[in-house]
């Protein structure tokens, strides 16, 4: 999907819905390993100067903030996601999670 229909897709989702989808997709690549491309953009950092002003948030800093609202803020989310249960259980809960 591109363009509007992603847009429509993605605004009829609710927000912990989408929270969820991108927890999940991050568990998958957390599991492929160091030397994935993905896993390096994921976790890795650019290289060269920034510019000015307050540093960009990652993906990995959306993924700690999903997991501090859960209650498992310091936990290391990526050993965790190694165990497809115990991630799967996480996403679930983040997925039922109310929010306003």
């Amino acid at each position: 999907m591109y363009g509007r229909r992603l847009w429509t897709y993605l605004s009829g989702l609710r927000l912990n819905t989408f929270m969820a989808l991108i927890m999940r997709w991050a568990g998958h690549v957390a599991r492929m390993g160091e030397e994935s491309g993905v896993y390096r953009v994921l976790v890795g950092k650019p290289e060269g100067k920034r510019p000015l002003g307050r540093p960009r948030r990652g993906w990995v800093d959306n993924i700690r903030t999903d997991l501090q609202e859960v209650g498992c803020g310091y936990m290391d989310w990526i050993g965790l996601a190694q165990d497809r249960d115990r991630w799967r259980t996480l996403v679930s809960v983040v997925m039922n999670l109310r929010v306003p």
